[in-house]
């Protein structure tokens, strides 16, 4: 059967391969993109290269950049706001996991003393405050 009177889904494929159109080469199986790929399309956008064109030569829509490019400044955005650990955040860590422990170590001292009361047959119960 001669190729250009072929007709069905594989027909416009392999125009679309002869012609160069389609899916760029940052796409694979199933249109997914690597993490790499996606922050490079989108530091071409943010460049100033036109979407179309971007859209375009990766095979992804408009919409779909303009979505990574929104997330990817989204959290920049949010990596900027957060402030870096000081002595006073170690402390505070710190004096958390020591408290922690005493936590810890209090409620298994009141369980033995509830074990070894229990044991005594005219044993008071001890208030707990």
């Amino acid at each position: 059967m001669d190729e250009s009177k072929k007709t069905g889904p594989g027909a416009s494929e392999g125009a679309r391969r002869a012609s160069g159109e389609g899916p760029g080469p940052g796409v694979g199986r199933g249109g997914r993109m690597s993490r790499q790929r996606k922050r490079d399309a989108v530091l071409r956008l943010l460049r100033g290269e036109d979407l179309e064109l971007v859209s375009r030569s990766l095979g992804v829509t408009a919409a779909r950049l303009s979505e990574w490019r929104d997330e990817f400044l989204a959290a920049g955005e949010a990596a900027l706001a957060s402030r870096e650990k000081d002595d006073r955040d170690l402390e505070i860590t710190r004096l958390r996991a020591k408290l922690g422990e005493v936590l810890i170590a209090n409620e298994l001292l009141e369980s033995k003393i509830d074990v070894l009361e229990a044991g005594r047959p005219l044993a008071r119960k001890r208030s707990r405050r």
